[in-house]
């Protein structure tokens, strides 16, 4: 019988030759166009109209990578590159994001995998001990971790347990749907607004609290706005607290936020996708102080951990709340595991049905890198952010733009926003770094997060050098 299948021996052939292929990029990545100069429409004007009728051979398939993908991709894994939020790899994470392509488990219950539930338990009960985090998020508690996409997804299952635990609360009135409000800062990720558009509340009925001249939420005006909003015969009730805004890295002062959550009775969710990560060295746990307070949390080993996307790890003080508000047990997926309430389902912890072997890679960094390493890695980032923020502040032309804590340093030159943009511009049209920026105080300032796995000393220097270059080019 005729197959079309590839065969051990070719899929070995040609694994062997993907992998050198990949080893050979990360290799030569520093030299490549950091942002892609590719133009709109650019890559679909190579591709044929039609899918091929015949099979091709894989060397062509691996050929046309270089010759039609490279040139239209933007090198996240670049040590120059310091846009956004990192979007971290690493070897060992791409050999377990291989592992779970090749296993091509769907994880869906525990009954479908074990290995992949238990071990995606296990390992976010090491991460709790291991960023400092409340005993009460781990899975021996009440409460749990999942590995859910990213940062968006967490926060939309944190507002709809909240959702559903106000409405348990105030059963005896009626429409309180309708009457719901949510709070965040003014700086927070635009996730939380997506979430509550999503989940019913209503742009209308999140409240974006004022910050301080650190960018951070000021309880006080929290506090202010739950009163204003009760008074109004409104139900408050979720609060989105931000370690590291996207913006310019914020703390949110989760201490006292927390004291109004519990006062007020309202969910607590803090978001720490990208800067939870600093709290693997004990110096920087400081970050985390006031969490307690929190019913849920997320942070992002995708970000800053060298886990290949996608990878958010999203921990909640009560999983029946959650289960509660997610849990749907239709006759096909009913099994006598699940049946017995011995395991988890985590089917019943996310919106989606199905699920991949995400633990694999995170579980394979853990290993490879040793908390030790880990710890090296990040220690290594901050302090490279300070130097860089040291630069900044002696060169009379710029100034910082917002205290930098960790590892993103937010600065501006003095020329005002028609100069930092054409200066912005002109360094990623060079292919030679790749800067974004914000807005602070109603100003443009310019953002460099250091966080990539293989950046170093030498690039953030080069970096910098290059931006004194280019400003001098603009007077």
């Amino acid at each position: 019988m005729k197959s079309y299948h590839m065969t051990a021996d070719e899929f070995r052939r040609h694994g062997h030759e993907l992998v050198d292929w990949i080893a050979d990029y990360r290799s030569r990545i520093e030299d490549l166009p950091v942002l892609s100069q590719s133009k709109p429409g650019e890559l679909r004007a190579a591709l044929p109209e039609h899918a091929p009728d015949k099979g091709e051979p894989f060397d062509d398939i691996l050929a046309d990578i270089d010759r039609l993908i490279i040139p239209g991709i933007t090198h996240w894994q670049s040590p120059n590159f310091f846009a956004y939020f990192p979007s971290n790899s690493s070897e060992p994470a791409i050999l377990g994001e291989l592992l779970s392509a090749g296993l091509g488990v769907q994880g869906m219950i525990w009954a479908t995998s074990p290995a992949c539930t238990e071990l995606e338990t296990h390992v976010l009960d090491w991460l709790v001990d291991m960023l400092g985090l409340p005993d009460f998020f781990k899975s021996s508690g009440t409460g749990g971790g999942v590995i859910q996409d990213t940062a968006s997804s967490s926060a939309l299952c944190a507002l709809l347990a909240a959702r559903e635990r106000a409405s348990k609360l105030e059963t005896n009135r009626v429409g309180i749907q309708g009457t719901m409000v949510a709070y965040t800062s003014s700086q927070a990720h635009s996730s939380i607004e997506k979430a509550v558009k999503i989940a019913g509340i209503g742009a209308e009925n999140l409240r974006l609290i004022d910050v301080d001249e650190a960018f951070a939420m000021q309880p006080e005006a929290l506090a202010r706005q739950i009163a204003a909003d009760r008074d109004q015969g409104l139900t408050p009730f979720f609060v989105c607290a931000t370690v590291g805004t996207t913006s310019s890295n914020a703390m949110d002062p989760l201490p006292a936020i927390g004291r109004i959550c519990g006062k007020e009775d309202l969910w607590l969710h803090v978001d720490a996708a990208m800067s939870g990560t600093a709290a693997l060295s004990p110096e920087y746990r400081f970050i985390h102080d006031g969490v307690e307070h929190a019913d849920s949390y997320c942070f992002n080993p995708h970000k800053w951990m060298f886990t290949t996307f996608d990878c958010d790890c999203f921990y909640v003080k009560s999983r029946k709340d959650l289960i509660d508000t997610l849990s749907i047990l239709p006759e096909y997926l009913r099994n006598e595991a699940t049946e017995s309430g011995a395991v988890i389902d985590y089917r019943d912890w996310h919106i989606p049905l199905g699920r991949r072997f995400r633990a694999l890679k995170l579980w394979f960094v853990i290993r490879h890198y040793g908390i030790e390493g880990l710890r090296h890695h990040v220690s290594q980032h901050i302090e490279l952010a300070r130097q860089f923020a040291s630069w900044v502040e002696a060169d009379e032309r710029f100034e910082l733009a917002a205290p930098a804590p960790l590892n993103l340093v937010c600065f501006r030159h003095l020329g005002g926003d028609a100069v930092n943009e054409a200066l912005m511009n002109r360094l990623n049209e060079s292919g030679k770094l790749y800067l974004t920026h914000t807005k602070l105080d109603g100003r443009l300032a310019l953002r460099m997060a250091i966080g990539q796995s293989m950046t170093e000393e030498r690039h953030v220097r080069k970096a910098w050098e290059r931006i004194q270059d280019s400003a001098e080019s603009l007077n």
